[in-house]
């Protein structure tokens, strides 16, 4: 293990009216606010954290000229109730499936409402990250969160066990990368991994397969996986 999972970001170009949608729909509670960032605690170990990007450019799931990087995955348990719920705080319904919706949140990110009726509410299964090679992007973050890979076949795979922060894969063909801070490429999700020793963290990152991107802030540098999603390795 290189370091543990300390948030999930998402891109918005306005991160309080994002985190508020979450908050409501999730039952959620906000945990700390700036002006271009809100953490919030999603329950079970989750950090959900919204931050602002101007030049945001939503995906357009299932158009491949515009796709997805990443969605979250909650457990409803009442899909039509949740969808409803969702579309009154601002989201658009965009597929139904027998057991699970597909929505996009007011910032255009894709999500899917799960059914999951052993609770009574909203809970975050995990994250799904598309991928041109889920056995490849797997092993690289079971490696840097130290999660073993609990599933795979059939081009998606999963990493750390149910109810522990899953991260999900799904392999998608013609998939595009995104090439931040290029605008007409953009990240819309990326992970933050917290870590010990910054300089071992990103020597051993570094050595797994990923791309030092060359930007950092006072407890933050950031990287591309090798599926070309970037990420952070943060210290406090």
């Amino acid at each position: 293990m290189i370091g543990t999972l300390r948030a999930v970001v998402l891109d918005a170009p306005d991160a309080r009216r994002l985190a508020a949608f979450y908050i409501a729909l999730g039952g959620w509670s906000e945990r700390y606010v700036e002006d271009d960032w809100v953490s919030i605690d999603a329950g079970q170990g989750w950090r959900v954290a919204v931050q602002l990007a101007p030049d945001h450019v939503p995906p357009r799931w299932p158009d491949p000229a515009f796709p997805q990087q990443a969605h979250l995955d909650l457990r409803v348990p009442d899909l039509e109730a949740a969808s409803a719920r969702a579309v009154e705080l601002g989201a658009q319904l965009l597929k139904r499936n027998e057991t699970w919706f597909t929505l996009a949140d007011p910032a255009g990110h894709p999500f899917d409402l799960c059914l999951h009726t052993a609770r009574e509410d909203t809970t975050l299964m995990g994250v799904m990250l598309d991928c041109p090679d889920a056995k490849q992007l797997s092993t690289f973050w079971s490696e840097v969160l130290g999660k073993p890979i609990t599933y795979e076949g059939d081009g998606m795979a999963m990493i750390g066990e149910d109810g522990a922060q899953p991260i999900m894969f799904q392999q998608v063909g013609d998939y595009r990368a995104p090439q931040w801070p290029d605008p007409a490429h953009p990240q819309q999700f990326h992970l933050d991994v917290t870590v010990d020793d910054v300089d071992a963290a990103e020597a051993a990152v570094l050595k797994l397969g990923a791309t030092a991107l060359h930007a950092d802030g006072e407890n933050w540098r950031v990287y591309a996986d090798p599926a070309g999603k970037p990420f952070c390795l943060c210290w406090d």
